[in-house]
Formats: structure tokens, C-alpha cells, sequence
């Protein structure tokens, strides 16, 4: 009965040193663990931040394109009036022109 005793201390033994590599295993694998999840905490305090970054951007970017629109619709209104200033000068120019050659014809004798 001695061996089988001796036996079954050489098994209890094996099995003492793989619960003993499994423990140190698990406490490996529990580190990492704690890395992973500080590091996803870490990126989603990140991707908040550059969420709030891009909706205030975007915000800048919709109030800056609103502002050229409505600089654009006055250059393009100044343009038109400009142009319709220059053809009434011209008339008025060309109207100027003729009164001065008929007033001139109505001088002479």
C-alpha cells in the first residue's frame, strides 16, 4: 500500500503544480486584462474628446460657409447694380452728348 500512497502524493504533487501554473496564468491574463480595459478607457475619454472637437467644427464650418454665401450674394448684387450704374451713366453720357450738339446747332446762326 506504500506505493500506492507514494503514488498518489506524486499525483496530489502534479496536480498542486498545475493549479499552481494555472493561478499564475490567470494572474498574467488578469494583468492584461486590467491594460486592455484602462487602455479602451483611455481611448473612449479620446474619442469623446475628438467627438465633441469635430461637432464643434463642424459647427464653425456651418457658420463660416453661411457667412461667404451671404458675402457672395452681396458681390453679386454689387455686381448687377454696378453694371446697371454703368449703362445709366452711359445713356446719360450719350443723351449729354446729343442735347450738346443740338443745343450747339441751335447757337449757331
Amino acid at each position: 500500500m506504500s506505493g500506492t500512497g507514494a503514488a498518489l502524493r506524486g499525483h496530489h504533487a502534479a496536480l498542486q503544480e498545475g493549479l499552481s501554473e494555472l493561478r499564475a496564468r490567470r494572474d498574467e491574463l488578469s494583468g492584461r486584462i486590467q491594460d486592455e480595459e484602462a487602455e479602451r478607457g483611455r481611448l473612449q475619454a479620446r474619442i469623446a474628446t475628438l467627438s465633441r472637437r469635430l461637432s464643434d467644427t463642424s459647427e464653425s464650418l456651418a457658420g463660416l460657409r453661411s457667412a461667404r454665401a451671404h458675402i457672395d450674394r452681396t458681390i453679386a448684387e454689387m455686381d448687377t447694380a454696378s453694371g446697371q450704374i454703368l449703362d445709366n451713366s452711359q445713356t446719360l453720357l450719350d443723351v449729354l452728348k446729343e442735347e450738346m450738339g443740338d443745343l450747339g446747332k441751335a447757337i449757331e446762326p
